[in-house]
């Protein structure tokens, strides 16, 4: 926006923005409008004079952004962000968080780093690659901090769903941000399918797949709604029925039954009924119990939307520098530290013991690997089957603990009616 521009209009506010900057101008080109509307207007902190307005050395003038009001007051960084949010009504959450006793800590945190690695210090960014992946990364970073400040608030199984919430959509928007710098055209509807009707993380295939798709047969129809009604029946009848006996048990009936409403059943249908528009969405559970080896289930068969993440940012960046063995090893601690997130913190208790599962599965996708396992056939066949239960399904305990299963899964069992309450 021109200084011209800028004394035409009774502005009551100025955001003062580091024009060198590829992610800067990005942001204050997508927002103009919106701020324009709210007598907020944009000027560049190169601009003559802005040093002098604002009080500010020179030294340090590009190191945030600036907010200046007409009645003096400035702000700077991370409080500049929330102050703008105060007069946008879609973005007024953000101000309501801020004023949260703790929350501008990690926002401005936050804001810090991504000013650190925006690599702006001689003039201009490194990329628009850059660029894109700052943007990307921000609410991954942001929201599961929000989860945790907002934790004493909400019952255990209550920040459960929203610590998971956080780390699904920071994921999910890290990875559209990646599809779309991707130079790809998508129309609205997948856009907005991809961000808010899909589980998948695949985005590129999502978003841009060409290929022609295979209409969904009527039978997968069918299995898709089995598999919700089974998993509906084991949480509001059978874990019902299990609670006087044994409430560990009916945690556990009601917890599985959950897991074949969601991710059995109902993506499942979320997948045919996007394949049925020739949308390129394949099931996140495909088959598990066929699996052969463990490196079939983690890798093709359990939770492929999860796998997709692992294997685009952390096993393909860790390759060259640790190996294969290095990279798998990794890649499933990584997957115990997000399970804490989940498990462990709103259980407050049992920790180390997802990442114990998921470093053992880890070890035995390597060990089915050497010399040993293949001879002993532990990757193939039925052998290869029966070791993948005994590895995932042993040890299973650890990963959901009884702490997690009394004090997170049976009050939400019994908060959406699948039980009259818990012991």
């Amino acid at each position: 926006m021109t200084s011209q521009a800028i004394d035409s209009h009774p502005f009551s506010a100025r955001v003062f923005y580091d024009a060198d900057c590829r992610l800067c101008i990005a942001g204050a080109r997508r927002f103009a409008r919106v701020l324009a509307r709210r007598r907020v207007a944009l000027v560049p902190l190169q601009s003559p004079g802005a040093s002098t307005e604002l009080g500010i050395a020179g030294g340090q003038l590009l190191s945030e952004m600036r907010l200046s009001l007409d009645d003096g007051k400035t702000f700077g960084g991370a409080a500049a962000v929330v102050e703008i949010a105060r007069r946008i009504w879609w973005a007024w959450p953000l101000w309501a968080l801020s004023r949260v006793p703790g929350a501008m800590r990690p926002m401005a945190a936050a804001y810090r780093w991504v000013a650190r690695h925006r690599s702006c210090a001689t003039g201009a960014c490194d990329s628009a690659r850059r660029d894109v992946q700052l943007r990307g990364l921000l609410p991954l970073l942001i929201l599961p901090a929000v989860a945790l400040l907002v934790a004493s608030w909400l019952p255990r199984w209550g920040f459960m769903w929203a610590m998971a919430f956080a780390l699904y959509a920071g994921s999910k928007w890290l990875t559209y941000c990646q599809a779309l710098a991707g130079g790809g055209v998508a129309n609205r509807l997948r856009k907005l399918g991809y961000l808010f009707a899909w589980p998948g993380m695949d985005a590129a295939a999502f978003l841009f797949g060409a290929d022609p798709v295979a209409r969904p047969s009527r039978s997968e129809w069918m299995a898709a709604t089995l598999k919700t009604l089974f998993g509906a029946t084991l949480t509001w009848v059978v874990a019902r029925t299990a609670l006087p006996l044994n409430p560990w048990l009916a945690g556990w009936l009601g917890m599985i039954g959950l897991v074949f409403v969601l991710h059995f059943g109902t993506f499942h249908l979320l997948s045919l009924g996007w394949r049925r528009l020739g949308v390129a969405a394949m099931p996140v559970m495909r088959n598990p119990l066929r699996s052969t080896s463990l490196a079939e289930f983690w890798g093709r068969r359990w939770n492929t939307a999860f796998h997709e993440l692992a294997s685009r940012f952390t096993f393909r960046p860790l390759l060259p520098a640790v190996g294969v063995i290095g990279a798998t090893l990794l890649v499933f601690v990584v997957s115990g530290v997000i399970h804490e997130l989940v498990i462990s913190v709103p259980a407050r208790g049992g920790y180390g013991l997802p990442t114990g599962y998921f470093l053992l599965q880890g070890l035995g996708v390597a060990g089915e690997r050497t010399r040993i396992g293949r001879r002993l056939g532990l990757g193939h066949g039925w052998r290869g089957w029966l070791f993948t239960v005994i590895v995932t399904a042993g040890p299973a305990f650890w990963l959901f603990s009884p702490l997690f299963i009394r004090h997170v899964i049976l009050p939400m069992l019994a908060v959406i009616g699948a039980t009259p309450g818990h012991l």
